[in-house]
């Protein structure tokens, strides 16, 4: 039971970080709906991050390696407006993670109705991109703080952080193509900075280990689900084609309000 829950958790967390529909907030439905066991085990949810975190480096490789070169080169260039914004988008989520995020946590953990309304709002951010215009505008320091400050809202059970970062960018007017790569990049430090909090938090600490090949398992479908999902997404924002996310949202917005009533 441990391999199968195991796999089907992989293939949520790896579809649910890239796509609009709030990874956190379909966690907190599965402990619902499955009890916590594996959802609440450390090392597998560190496992699973790693594995969208690689799928990531993959997909991009080629951009993050012209981003890093071209910004130690320290001139102005689009690698340095661009990792500058990113750096910049850095700071709302840090604050937040290491003074808020654990009570948000705790507000929300087990309170279906309040993730349930926060998937409400994860389908209007959706449906807003949808239908945003591509204006052009290049992501510059203002731009990655306003998108900074999206993702740290995202912290919230239910609220999209791809939807978010992807929504507040279209909306801001920055290029469809630009938008995907830095929603996807900029998320890459505050997962590993996570990771390495909670970890520090535990002291290495965690009951109810898991066999290496459950987590093996579980990495592996995380990753081969997140590069599929990644890749979709980058293309279905280049499109503008948002709109069957921001329905799916509504509907398990609202189903989860009424079961939970």
């Amino acid at each position: 039971m441990e391999y199968l829950e195991s796999v089907l958790l992989g293939i949520l967390q790896g579809l649910t970080e890239f796509l609009p529909v709030s990874s956190s907030g379909h966690l907190e439905i599965g402990k619902a709906l499955f009890g916590d066991n594996i959802f609440n085990n450390l090392y597998f949810t560190i496992v699973v991050h790693s594995a969208t975190v690689l799928s990531t480096l993959v997909v991009f490789r080629r951009e993050i390696i012209q981003l890093t070169t071209g910004f130690f080169r320290f001139q102005k260039s689009y690698e340095m407006r661009f990792v500058s914004a990113i750096l910049i988008s850095l700071i709302p989520v840090g604050l937040v993670g290491f003074f808020l995020a654990d009570k948000v946590e705790a507000l929300f953990t087990g309170r279906l109705q309040l993730v349930g309304f926060m998937l409400l709002i994860t389908a209007a951010l959706n449906a807003f991109a949808h239908y945003s215009k591509d204006r052009g505008r290049e992501i510059g320091m203002i731009e990655g703080l306003v998108i900074g400050v999206a993702q740290a809202i995202a912290v919230i059970p239910g609220i999209s952080r791809s939807g978010a970062t992807i929504a507040t960018g279209l909306l801001l007017g920055a290029r469809r193509t630009e938008v995907a790569r830095f929603s996807f990049l900029m998320v890459i430090i505050p997962v590993l900075g996570a990771m390495v909090k909670d970890l520090a938090s535990t002291n290495g600490m965690v009951s109810g280990a898991l066999t290496p090949g459950v987590l093996i398992v579980g990495f592996l479908s995380a990753f081969l689900t997140g590069l599929l999902a990644c890749r979709m997404m980058v293309r279905i924002v280049q499109k503008a084609s948002l709109l069957g996310f921001a329905v799916y949202c509504a509907i398990a917005g609202m189903v989860t309000i009424l079961l939970s009533m």
